[in-house]
Formats: C-alpha cells, structure tokens, sequence
C-alpha cells in the first residue's frame, strides 16, 4: 500500500470513528433502525390499532360480541393468514382461531416448518357474528377497512385466505373459492394464496392434500426449506 493510499484510509478510519463518537452509530448504508427498533415501532402501530378498533360500534355486532378478536402473531412476519370471523371459542379468549378449526391451521403452519408466533393471523370481521352465521354484506363493509390497515402495517410478504369470505373479500371478486385457491392473487402489491377455510377441512378432510399443495407454493414463494 502506497504512502497515499495509506492516508486515505487513515483519514476514513478517523472520519468514521469521529461519528461513531458523535452518536452516529451506524454508518454507510446502516442507519435504517435495527431489525429490534423496526418490530418495537410496527407493534406500537397495532396496538394503537387494536384500541381503536376495540371501541369499534359500525355494525351491530358490537352489541353481541363478548370480545372483539383483532389478531395475533408476529407483528412483522412475512406471512399474514386471514380467516372470515370468530368463533364461539375466539370471542371468549379474545384470540383468532383458537377452537378445532385453529388447531388445524396450526399443524399446517407447524407442517410448513413455522410455529404461530413466526406469522401473523387475522379476521376479516373483528366480532362474532350470532351462531356463526356467515357474515352480512353490511358487516363486511363496516370492518374491512381494519384488516386493510393491519395488512398495511404488517406488510407481509404473503398473505393466505381462508375460505370463501377472506378471499372474496380481499381480492374484490365473486369467484368460487374451489377456482381461486391454489393461484396467486395480489392485494395492493402483496401476493395473496387463497385456500380452503380449516373449518371446511374439518368436514372435508380429503381435501387437505389440496391445501397442503397451496402451501407448498406458499413456501416456496417464501423461500422456506422444503
């Protein structure tokens, strides 16, 4: 190395170490916040979404609803799964998909080689709709916008709908759900996998081969190990 060279790179050494002392702790390139900082903030995000929407009253499920079950997971993961609306066993806890139907998603999301904790899980209607019934036109209009606006918090790489409702919902479309699952959709730049509903799975098990086909793509989109 040259006597000229040399001092250029002393005097990059000593121009960085000069910020590092100022507070600028993070140089060339680093400063977008930590991996930490970025989860911390997006989290905050949805909190104060899920407060907003626990004091929701745009439909009248707000007079029936034991808890309103805004979601749970990973508030920055890159696969986001959205379900209808909750049942009898999530408006009790609060939680989205924790009855029979849960349980499956949860084997699939431990089949792809994740846990529940690794993705985030949702419900187009935030509140119960009275002994399950599917939910109304009206319904859907007043609490769509939520899940739009996790959807733009989280920004998932992926997301998975459940079932007719989510799907339809999401991707503004009357297609069956037996010809929308299995392709790749896109909401707002995001791709989006549709499948059958686990609940459907429950009393149509030999159709899991299906949905673990869609999954499969899913992964692969995520470049998760086979």
């Amino acid at each position: 190395m040259n006597e000229e060279l040399k001092e250029v790179v002393g005097f990059l050494r000593a121009y960085i170490e000069l910020e590092r002392e100022s507070g600028t702790a993070e140089f060339f390139g680093a400063m977008a916040p930590k991996d930490d900082s970025v989860k911390a903030h997006i989290g905050q995000d949805l909190e104060a979404l899920k407060k907003e929407v626990a004091l929701c009253a745009n439909c009248d499920l707000s007079a029936t609803r034991l808890n309103v079950v805004f979601g749970s997971g990973d508030p920055k993961a890159e696969l986001m799964f959205i379900g209808e609306a909750p049942g009898a066993e999530e408006d009790i806890q609060g939680l989205p998909f924790v009855g029979r139907a849960g349980q499956l998603l949860t084997k699939i999301i431990e089949a792809m080689g994740m846990k529940r904790s690794d993705v985030y899980i949702a419900n187009i209607l935030k509140c119960r709709p009275p002994n399950n019934r599917i939910p109304l036109p009206t319904e859907i209009l007043a609490c769509e916008e939520n899940v739009r606006r996790q959807v733009e918090i989280i920004k998932p790489k992926v997301i998975c709908t459940l079932g007719k409702f989510a799907s339809q919902t999401l991707l503004k479309t009357q297609t069956p759900i037996s010809a929308l699952r299995g392709k790749f959709q896109e909401y707002n730049g995001i791709k989006v996998m549709p499948t059958f509903h686990p609940a459907y799975l429950l009393r149509n098990p030999q159709d899991k081969k299906l949905v673990w086909e869609d999954m499969k793509k899913v992964k692969k989109e995520l470049k998760l190990p086979e």
